[in-house]
């Protein structure tokens, strides 16, 4: 039996979070928010964007390339490759302002991620390695404007 190479394991299950038995989309996302955490504490804010919106695209690209290297292995969306919760989940870290707000972030885009609304469904039913990436990018998206506006109205009630 054949065995998938090994350069597209490493990215497509984020760094091997993915072979976590509980919850490996929910393990991918908590190693990416945990890399924002770190990031977060050796950066100041704009460089720590970039970086971030940085490793968004490339990790999109990468993690598409090693989720088609994968599924002919694993199966369609296989449920190891959770690089795609490692890029949703950036994109609402991109408005975190600290610990807590990154933890908002993982919680809103894991609710998102999970429960599909609003056309992520549709999105994960598409077959494809882009598409595997897609559902958890727009999962991302709509948690960045919930985080956004919970921001919003905290900021205008504390002032």
């Amino acid at each position: 039996m054949r065995r998938p190479p090994l350069l597209p394991i490493i990215i497509g299950t984020g760094f091997g979070s993915g072979f976590w038995p509980w919850g490996p989309g929910t393990a991918g996302a908590v190693l990416a928010t945990a890399i924002w955490l770190l990031l977060h504490a050796l950066m100041q804010q704009v460089p720590l964007v970039l970086t971030i919106v940085a490793l968004i695209v490339v990790f999109t690209i990468i993690g598409t390339w090693a989720t088609a290297k994968l599924e002919p292995f694993w199966g369609e969306d296989p449920s190891r490759v959770v690089v795609d919760e490692m890029v949703g989940v950036w994109i609402p870290l991109l408005l975190a302002e600290g610990w807590t707000t990154a933890l908002a972030a993982l919680v809103l885009f894991r609710f998102f991620d999970i429960l599909k609304p609003l056309g992520i469904r549709q999105l994960d039913r598409r077959q494809g390695a882009f598409w595997v990436m897609a559902d958890d990018i727009l999962a991302g998206i709509y948690a960045a404007l919930a985080l956004a506006a919970g921001l919003l109205l905290y900021h205008l009630i504390a002032s």
